[in-house]
């Protein structure tokens, strides 16, 4: 009989000791210290033996990814599914995990592949409606299991022999051989080791996705080593009642992190946003041109963005003028205000000032500057700007346009989108030297020579 050894670990952190502590020594949580007896031979002792080989006479695996029909899914994954890949999915509640991974399991079934969908959140009713709200056809590759134990799920994936395991969510199975409650650090570590072993199986490669749910402080709920065992972890981003969602890879072993797809999430589930540029602005005929509203194009992940600046200014009566906006920092705007005010002699002091992008998209690099400027210019002075004009450059406190890295990716995409005119700082000669269409490239020195020759 195998010898039991007793053990605590923290179910915040993961802190392991051989004594009980009520104040974890590692984080200062109290009372999370919880009670572990696991075999001495635990399921890494019972693994099959791997024997070691060159690595010049390791075999590829062939075909290595399967695209779906999400394009913006496969981006994120950096080109499709891996098929021995391991990925977790993480999100709010409510932002569409569960709605996305089945869409997902649903199209792989749909060519072809098995898919085994194991929820330990929700009956098979409950995701019958779902799969039924969602999707017009259920593929017949799609098969569901409704519990909470990995040992069943295990069973299940070697009767069926699938090519796809989806679990809902990884903190609410468990694993007969430990004791320890779900949810905790030993069951989601130990489910997770089962599922990557399937995944890792040379002779039966199989892709695995699971939900991981996250804290109250947005991070990914248990031990950090959960995220150093997989091979990619997405996250969706949206705004509470949105309908825009981000999915967005932070690390991801076989493509690039940082990447960005869009989807828009409604009652028939996620639809992909194949070309953001259109999302992301308002379609306006020429000679509908409105104050207040300018383009910039700014860079998700590796792709190119067009986005539209919508400004609002109006009197204050208040003793403290507002300053709003839902794209950009509170502290963000104060400065490009103040550089309006000094650089353009646009006085601001009684004035509200309201800021958004088309789309709900957040403004995260200084290459959108400019735009912002000259919305904000545009709205004050109640002059439209013209449809087929960009804005791209960061602007110095000095009140000059400074360059922004990848600009070439970024006229490019600018004239592939038919627009006529872009302003911009001093550019390199190896960037001007090349043709871009019928698109103008205007290079200015500072903010006051475009307000001066745009409004």
């Amino acid at each position: 009989m195998a010898k039991k050894k007793s053990n605590y670990r923290c179910s915040h952190c993961g802190y392991s000791s051989a004594g009980y502590f009520s104040k974890c020594p590692s984080c200062g949580s109290w009372n999370t210290l919880e009670l572990e007896e696991e075999s001495s031979h635990s399921r890494s002792g019972t693994k099959r033996s791997v024997k070691t080989k060159r690595l010049r006479e390791v075999e590829g695996t062939g075909k290595r990814r399967f695209s779906t029909s999400y394009t913006e899914f496969d981006r994120v994954m950096g080109g499709g599914i891996l098929v021995d890949g391991v990925t977790i999915l993480a999100a709010k509640p409510g932002a569409g995990k569960s709605t996305l991974l089945f869409q997902i399991a649903n199209d792989l079934g749909n060519r072809g592949l098995s898919v085994l969908y194991a929820s330990g959140e929700e009956s098979e009713s409950q995701i019958k409606e779902r799969a039924q709200r969602i999707s017009e056809e259920i593929s017949e590759n799609v098969w569901i299991y409704a519990g909470n134990s990995m040992d069943d799920v295990l069973n299940q994936i070697h009767e069926l022999d699938v090519d796809a395991i989806i679990l809902d969510s990884i903190q609410t199975f468990t694993l007969e051989e430990f004791p320890a409650r779900a949810g905790s650090p030993t069951q989601t570590m130990e489910c997770a080791h089962a599922l990557v072993e399937e995944a890792k199986d040379p002779n039966r490669p199989r892709m695995v996705f699971f939900v991981g749910q996250l804290t109250k402080t947005e991070s990914l709920a248990g031990v950090r080593a959960l995220e150093h065992l997989v091979d990619t972890v997405l996250f969706i981003d949206h705004e509470m009642n949105g309908e825009l969602r981000v999915l967005m890879a932070t690390k991801n072993r076989f493509g690039s992190t940082g990447e960005m797809g869009f989807f828009h999430m409604d009652e028939n589930g996620m639809t992909s946003i194949d070309n953001p540029s259109e999302y992301f602005m308002t379609v306006r005929e020429s000679g509908e041109e409105v104050s207040g509203s300018a383009l910039s194009i700014v860079r998700e992940g590796t792709r190119p963005v067009i986005v539209e600046v919508e400004s609002l200014v109006s009197k204050s009566y208040g003793a403290y003028p507002q300053r709003i906006s839902e794209c950009l920092r509170r502290d963000q705007l104060g400065i490009l205000l103040s550089i309006l005010e000094e650089r353009a002699q646009i006085p601001f002091y009684e004035k509200n000032v309201v800021l958004k992008t088309t789309g709900g998209i957040k403004l995260k690099e200084n290459a959108s500057n400019l735009a912002v400027l000259m919305s904000i210019a545009s709205a004050i002075k109640n002059r439209p700007i013209d449809n087929g004009t960009l804005f791209i450059g960061d602007v110095g406190l000095t009140g000059e346009i400074k360059t922004v890295p990848s600009m070439e990716a970024r006229i490019k995409e600018a004239s592939r989108m038919g627009y006529r005119t872009l302003y911009t700082g001093k550019l390199p000669e190896k960037i001007k030297e090349k043709e871009y269409g019928k698109l103008k490239i205007v290079e200015k020195r500072t903010l006051i020579e475009v307000i001066r020759e745009v409004l």
